[in-house]
């Protein structure tokens, strides 16, 4: 069975965040660098939320806020829906359609150790279903 620490360490060890306080354009300017639509929120070494693309453009843009004068913790998503690295990907997928989420964040004993997405678990689930296509086909075949 799929699970988290799989994707994980498919996807690399790098996790960028930003903090409560940092103004929102700092955040926005990190998302657009490192081609993510989502950042952990962090205290420290506490996460205390998510800010995504999202909450850009509905909580600063489409309320005429300034981006770099509002900081982070006004408009992020809070509490954060999170995962372990030992969840399946199914239910990460349960998550994230019935919470209407599209961004995992995932903590370990406490502490952040990755991000998941829609992305990643759609990709997933996909190459999962490929190799049992493979297997089935080769099953047949012999």
């Amino acid at each position: 069975m799929l699970r988290v620490k799989h994707l994980l360490i498919a996807k690399g060890q790098d996790i960028w965040t930003v903090e409560a306080e940092d103004p929102v354009l700092e955040a926005i300017q990190i998302m657009a660098d490192r081609e993510v639509g989502a950042l952990p929120v962090m205290r420290g070494t506490e996460l205390v939320g998510i800010v995504s693309e999202r909450d850009y453009a509905r909580k600063v843009i489409l309320l005429g806020r300034s981006s770099g004068e509002t900081p982070v913790w006004q408009i992020m998503s809070s509490p954060v829906l999170t995962v372990t690295p030992e969840d399946t990907v199914t239910h990460c997928m349960q998550l994230v359609t019935e919470q209407r989420v599209r961004h995992l964040p995932v903590v370990d004993r406490g502490r952040l150790v990755g991000l998941v997405s829609i992305g990643d678990l759609v990709r997933a689930v996909i190459e999962e279903q490929q190799e049992t296509i493979v297997q089935l086909q080769q099953f047949i075949t012999s």
